[in-house]
């Protein structure tokens, strides 16, 4: 693609929140150079824990509601919530659940959204947080997305070398945090298969906005120190993974 062909980007997740802690300062930089921007939400996040104690179909409600208030806020133009329930993090699954249904039939959910949308570009996670339902949506919208043919897809990330530096700081602060008890683990994408650098700061004023819709969930950056905080959210990365990046030169745009 040429530098200003991309004219619709959309968004895949998994949960509720995804699309603004994952994708948000790229949703934002794509607002801002004029790309229509949707958001695809696999289930409504009923499984996930909440401030206030609420849970099942009561939490889902809630979530998806903060879904809608943070796309408003993000300048998305359509959000579409898909039937799958939340999966959880670990435990039994019915049919019903992204990890429980058919892979075939979650991909077949993506590439109908896909159709109704007929983005130029997708983006999705990368899953590299070890959560199962990101690691089946992305799977799934890889899969969506050569079926109907999109040209461009790319993965939202965080680089490893950044997350160590969240890991340590975790375990500072928080060392009963999930994700900081393994002894040595492993979160983000090697650094040298990142291949979309983006400055966001001009962006961060309106992500905080985004970021606090979600009120019933925990940021992930909820009290880091500011050096920390700057390097989470000044930049936006991704890793372009169709067309493969051939590593060769840092791109700073999403087409």
């Amino acid at each position: 693609m040429t530098q200003n062909s991309l004219k619709r980007l959309q968004v895949v997740v998994a949960h509720p929140d995804d699309e603004t802690f994952g994708c948000g300062g790229l949703l934002l930089y794509a607002r801002s150079v004029g790309i229509e921007r949707f958001v695809t939400c696999a289930t409504r996040g009923e499984a996930g824990e909440d401030r206030d104690g609420r849970t099942g179909t009561e939490l889902g409600e809630v979530r998806a509601t903060e879904l809608h208030r943070a796309a408003a806020v993000l300048g998305v133009t359509g959000v579409e919530l898909l039937d799958f329930a939340d999966s959880g993090m670990a435990g039994p699954t019915s049919l019903n659940t992204l990890v429980g249904a058919d892979l075939v039939k979650v991909v077949d959910a993506v590439a109908a959204s896909l159709r109704r949308v007929q983005p130029d570009a997708v983006l999705t996670l990368d899953a590299s947080d070890g959560h199962r339902d990101h690691t089946r949506i992305q799977e799934a919208t890889l899969r969506a997305a050569e079926l109907v043919g999109v040209s461009t897809v790319h993965l939202a990330c965080l680089p490893q070398s950044l997350m160590r530096r969240w890991i340590e700081q975790m375990r500072a602060d928080q060392p009963d945090k999930e994700h900081v008890r393994d002894e040595e683990p492993v979160l983000g994408t090697p650094d040298e298969e990142i291949s979309t650098v983006i400055d966001a700061r001009a962006h961060r004023e309106q992500l905080a906005l985004a970021m606090a819709e979600h009120a019933s969930q925990d940021s992930p950056y909820g009290g880091l120190p500011e050096d920390l905080l700057d390097a989470f959210l000044d930049t936006a990365r991704a890793r372009r993974v169709v067309p493969a990046w051939d590593g060769s030169t840092i791109e700073h745009s999403l087409n």
